[in-house]
């Protein structure tokens, strides 16, 4: 069966089009970082003018991952594409090792958004950290805050539940709210703010003792606030008929290109509002800085802009998750239950109860629970992107004749540059000394009970096939 007839014989609903799926990734990358964490990029970095050139640089780092992604995509458009592109460049072995690292990456990430939920409210809304339940490592759980969030959260999971056209749909439409946040602000910051409020260009902050270092301590945060375009080819199964496969390989580039000029207009923007310095001075700077100057309405705009930024990455990461179970249950890398769809809605039954009962579980934790995972996740989908990267140099050799709709900038070159970047962040993340590596012992040890667990699954994957194999030969 050719990869056409099999995307055909899935049963899922084809109605994306080329918007949904710039919504869906720029919506995945765009969270609540540029409001909540924009104070901190300018003090590490040592000035405004320190992040932005990071965030530049990061989206032009990573743009050749993207297109790689956008290549493979569209030429073989299956759900949980990085499952089926590493299996058909390195074989089932090398694909669940991949696929079992990007399930725990994506999976992550929705009950932290959940979780991100009830703490944004409680900021937008102070009153609402009423009735205290308990605490855990520190955070307190309120109730009106909780039930906030499992409302919110409850409802992504019901849309996804009844059909991807309900969640392409909210998607679209907050993400529209998401861009108008970065609008409001750089209106602002022209009637409001002076360029020479980002002087000076750098000042010891105590985070960076030069411009340069600076520069590279905000660099090695950026992929991690890039995360989300990679959501994209997981969903490339329910393309609606006749879309343009050239331009839906070049969306995945252009949601990088795009989130790193909405980093950069916010930051250029806040930077000038009021004189940087005092800018990170102030506790949220994102939204309170707005009620210094006399603009506390438009502050809580940017809440609400903000709010909408995690619900639009909770959405993206839930289908991706859910998309990525269904490829690995097809390969027979998880139950094949998990490649069960709905009857009538045509969406993934199980995965979607399963990844929905965890989203459910987040707002219950507490954020201070899931804060050792955000390293977790930055090497788990970075070690896929290094990974997919690695297979599509390989099948450009060894299935030459593939349809390529969409093809890397710069050919075998891009490929290379889309390898070495990959590879270069993947080893800022391992290596112990590094500034972004992750924390010995906690984050290491979720990292080696993961691969303990994924080892135990394909020991006992590899006992069902001889079994099988037995019975074959015995009848």
């Amino acid at each position: 069966m050719t990869s056409q007839e099999q995307i055909e014989s899935t049963g899922m609903k084809k109605s994306l089009g080329l918007w949904h799926y710039f919504t869906m990734g720029f919506g995945a990358i765009i969270g609540t970082g540029w409001i909540i964490l924009i104070g901190d990029w300018m003090d590490i970095g040592g000035g405004p003018i320190a992040a932005l050139l990071a965030f530049g640089v990061g989206a032009l780092i990573l743009f050749p991952i993207g297109a790689v992604f956008g290549e493979l995509s569209a030429a073989i458009p299956v759900s949980g594409g990085t499952v089926e592109f590493i299996d058909r460049a390195f074989g089932f072995r090398m694909s669940y090792i991949a696929s079992w690292f990007l399930l725990l990456g994506n999976a992550i990430l929705c009950p932290w958004e959940s979780i991100a939920i009830a703490s944004l409210m409680g900021e937008l809304f102070p009153f609402l950290k009423t009735v205290p339940l308990y605490s855990i490592l520190g955070a307190t759980i309120y109730l009106p805050t909780l039930i906030i969030a499992l409302v919110i959260a409850g409802y992504i999971v019901y849309m996804n539940y009844r059909g991807i056209e309900q969640a392409a749909g909210v998607q679209s439409a907050l993400t529209k709210v998401i861009l108008l946040g970065a609008v409001v602000v750089f209106f602002v910051s022209l009637i409001k703010g002076s360029p020479s409020n980002m002087m000076p260009v750098f000042h010891d902050t105590g985070a960076s003792s030069t411009f340069f270092f600076g520069f590279l301590q905000v660099l090695v945060m950026t992929p991690f606030f890039y995360a989300g375009f990679e959501t994209i080819p997981q969903q490339a199964e329910e393309a609606e008929e006749g879309i343009n496969y050239k331009r839906f390989g070049a969306i995945i580039g252009i949601a990088l290109l795009a989130s790193g000029l909405f980093y950069i207009v916010v930051i250029v923007s806040y930077g000038s509002l009021i004189p940087w310095l005092d800018f990170i001075k102030i506790p949220f700077p994102g939204f309170n800085s707005l009620d210094i100057i006399g603009l506390g309405f438009i502050g809580k705009f940017l809440l609400f802009a903000a709010m909408c930024g995690i619900i639009t990455t909770l959405n993206s990461f839930f289908i991706s998750t859910t998309r990525i179970m269904i490829a690995m249950a097809r390969k027979e890398q998880l139950p094949s239950v998990f490649a069960k769809l709905h009857p009538t809605h045509r969406t993934p039954l199980y995965p979607t109860i399963l990844i929905g009962a965890l989203t459910l579980i987040g707002p219950f934790l507490g954020e201070k629970l899931l804060v050792p995972l955000t390293n977790v996740v930055s090497l788990a989908l970075i070690a896929a992107c290094f990974l997919v990267s690695c297979a599509a140099m390989k099948m450009r050799f060894s299935e030459p004749d593939l349809n390529r709709p969409y093809k890397t900038p710069g050919g075998l070159i891009g490929i290379g540059f889309a390898i070495l970047a990959s590879a270069a962040v993947l080893l800022l993340i391992i290596v112990p000394t590094s500034p972004a590596g992750l924390d010995w012992p906690l984050e290491w040890l979720i990292v080696l009970v993961w691969i303990a667990l994924g080892c135990l699954l394909m020991l006992n994957h590899g006992k069902r096939q001889k079994r099988s194999m037995s019975l074959d030969v015995h009848e």
